[in-house]
């Protein structure tokens, strides 16, 4: 998952801030006394003071911020000179450098170190913001500055870049109700201005969850469970305070691997129930109400601009355009991934009576079976794999990925040469290989801890762009693994490594950037997912896989043998796998077709799933009352199905290479990869940038054919 930038996750794309350039032309501001406004100082170009965050510091902060912001706008907005490009979108471009301070600070110690006194924070700040954010998309005298500029550049066109930012800007307002009448403005802001409380809620409740469900183990429960796992746990109970036992935190990273191996069935039962019913407790910490109030709202929001739904309004400026176009995608998979499922159940019923366990497969034994139908197929332990998958070796393989593809050198920084916000985070500084250009830094934070958000995604603290001078990219990546017992190596599975990848390819596509305005470097929400999953491939490939992956004891490479088991089994348990997304996916999207009035949140998904025909043996992946994706906030709202949607481009794309001379290591393909798809960032449309780098649009049979699905009749 990408977390695009702290700052437009947090606007919600209403507004369009530029990011930390230091001169501005709005007038000279006095310099605030609080730590977080005040403008990076130190080396590379400035860097965040991370080790001077408090909690206490934020609310005063981001008012002072807000306010700053504000007087940049009205200075913008009366100007006495007519409206152009320069004195109305450049002028906006350049503004919010102390609130984007702000939220990078804000954003950090929401995702990765929360605590009950920032929540409360959090949930004070919350609709303080949506009003500023309002005051600024419905202000009438600017949107009309924007709208000359943007009348007369469809007349006479601007420059390529100048002119996206126009057209962006432009529809963004439009989006968001600078259209509306007086009394309709009023009641949009009213209804964002709940929004932003409910999603502080949503994100908090599974937070909750998340933490205070945990199941403990006692000696003899432990039985199928790896050394290195059980070592972890243990060290986990001792820091909660529960020495001599063994703790199952409810994360997917605790989660998955205790389901794929335990023994104790009961247990698996209790933790899979723990997991999948975060949000869905039917205490003070329920989503499903918040859930459907913000359904009632979204739909009356649209419903002021003319929408009949939340989803026509959203995808207007995808790539997918419509909600028809999305489905027809879904489900011209769902069949294929449905029907795999029910034969990977069927092999996994038939190991259960082989092994006399006398069960019929639930879907807490889904792993668990499926693990053992792996090996007997194919002769493949997914725990001697992870063997070879040590986290410092994949990030070596990252790197030497990046190497390739971008000509990027990753060098670890000095020692407390650079601020961090917790003791786990280590910094790398991204340079040319070739002319020792300063490019970056990286920061990575890779454990799960308390007060971190489950998952993994990336995120910038300061983009590229160029319209004030170069700036050089701070970037992170944040995942969520067992952090292990003191001198034990981090050993991951083939899935956690894939998605590691994902992450990089994120921080990758920022590194890359070469746009003009701050506003180019968002992104297309059913595409910026393609880059990302596009780099996952690298992982499997002979290169990394010779070179990176060997045994964490022996430092022997991993045997061929088995490297051959791996890809044999490429396509295994490729129904779950997408199965579980696509349900998430279908129903984000069917929820958000349909009418909210009197809504029952639990009764509709299980409905739709039924229709839908949804094994039993199997949850979504994300079930609605902890989908923080679509609920704690609106950058995936509808828009889930757009990793399938990038999938097809992935798929595609990932066929240019193996077909290339090359492989995947092709120069002149890679060159291309990064000219096309990493670098423009939002500059060019993105349809238009895949033509450019495949030579026409993607197909389907590509995604069809790497899931092991039938691939359909071409028509």
């Amino acid at each position: 998952m990408i977390s695009k930038s702290i700052k437009a996750t947090l606007i919600c794309s209403i507004v369009l801030f530029s990011s930390c350039k230091e001169e501005t032309k709005i007038p000279e501001k006095t310099m605030s006394d609080n730590v977080l406004i005040q403008k990076w100082t130190g080396p590379y170009k400035g860097v965040p003071a991370f080790d001077k965050v408090s909690v206490e510091a934020i609310k005063p902060a981001m008012e002072e911020a807000m306010k700053l912001n504000l007087a940049e706008i009205e200075t913008i907005t009366n100007n006495p000179e007519s409206a152009t490009f320069e004195n109305t979108i450049v002028a906006m471009e350049s503004t919010g450098k102390e609130l984007s301070r702000v939220f990078t600070y804000y954003g950090i110690m929401g995702s990765n170190v929360s605590s009950p006194e920032f929540r409360a924070v959090q949930a004070e700040l919350a609709p303080k913001l949506s009003d500023f954010r309002s005051e600024i998309s419905q202000n009438e005298k600017l949107f009309q500055r924007i709208k000359t500029v943007y009348d007369a550049s469809q007349e006479t066109p601007l420059e390529s870049q100048a002119q996206r930012v126009v057209d962006l800007t432009y529809k963004q307002f439009e989006m968001n109700g600078a259209n509306l009448n007086v009394e309709k403005k009023k009641r949009y802001a009213e209804i964002n201005k709940e929004l932003s409380t409910l999603y502080t809620d949503f994100a908090n409740n599974v937070l909750h969850d998340e933490e205070n469900y945990i199941t403990y183990l006692k000696e003899d429960q432990l039985g199928g469970l790896a050394d290195g796992f059980i070592k972890s746990a243990a060290k986990i109970a001792t820091d909660k305070g529960e020495t001599g036992t063994y703790a199952i935190t409810n994360s997917r990273s605790s989660m998955d691997p205790f389901l794929t191996y335990s023994t104790e069935r009961e247990l698996r039962k209790q933790v899979w129930e723990n997991y999948y019913s975060r949000g869905d407790n039917g205490d003070e910490y329920d989503n499903n109400k918040i859930i459907a109030e913000i359904l009632k709202l979204r739909k009356e929001r649209v419903g002021l601009m003319g929408y009949d739904n939340y989803a026509e309004w959203r995808l207007q400026d995808r790539m997918a355009k419509t909600p028809e176009n999305a489905m027809d995608l879904m489900m011209a998979v769902w069949p294929a991934a449905t029907a795999r499922v029910k034969e990977e159940v069927a092999d996994m019923q038939t190991v259960a009576n082989e092994l006399g366990d006398n069960i019929t497969i639930e879907p807490w034994d889904y792993r668990y079976y499926a693990e053992k139908v792996r090996k007997k197929k194919y002769d493949l332990d997914s725990d001697e794999v992870k063997q070879y998958l040590q986290l410092d070796k994949l990030t070596e393989a990252m790197f030497f990925t990046a190497g390739e593809l971008f000509n990027y050198k990753f060098t670890p920084v000095a020692e407390g040469s650079v601020p961090v916000f917790h003791e786990d985070v280590n910094v790398w500084e991204v340079t040319d290989k070739d002319s020792g250009k300063h490019i970056g830094l990286w920061y990575l934070d890779p454990f799960a801890r308390q007060g971190k958000r489950s998952g993994a995604w990336a995120t910038t603290y300061r983009s590229s762009d160029s319209f004030e001078g170069e700036k050089n990219v701070l970037a992170s990546n944040n995942s969520n693994f067992v952090k292990p017992a003191p001198g034990e190596a981090v050993l991951v599975s083939w899935d956690d490594a894939t998605t590691f990848f994902h992450e990089f390819g994120h921080a990758l596509h920022f590194f890359s950037a070469d746009v003009k305005y701050p506003t180019l470097n968002g992104g297309v929400r059913d595409y910026t997912e393609f880059q990302s999953q596009l780099l996952e491939r690298w992982l499997s490939t002979d290169k990394v896989i010779n070179q990176f992956l060997v045994h964490y004891k022996t430092g022997e490479p991993i045997p061929a043998a088995l490297v051959e088991k791996i890809k044999n089994a490429s396509t295994f348990n490729q129904g779950f796998g997408t199965t579980e997304y696509l349900a998430s996916a279908l129903i984000d999207m069917k929820l958000h077709l349909a009418d909210p009035t009197d809504i029952d949140i639990d009764k509709f998904e299980r409905e739709t799933l039924d229709e839908l025909g949804m094994p039993k043996e199997l949850p979504m992946r994300h079930r609605t009352p902890q989908f923080g994706h679509v609920f704690s906030g609106e950058g995936y709202a509808t828009a889930y199905y757009g990793y399938m949607w990038a999938d097809v481009l992935t798929s595609d794309a990932s066929k240019a290479f193996r077909e290339s001379e090359g492989g995947f290591y092709d120069k002149t393909v890679a060159d291309k990869l990064v000219k096309y798809l990493f670098a423009p960032r939002n500059a060019m449309d993105p349809a238009e940038a895949y033509r450019k780098f495949r030579g026409r649009d993607a197909k389907i049979e590509a995604l069809m054919k790497d899931r092991g699905f039938p691939v359909p009749e071409t028509k």
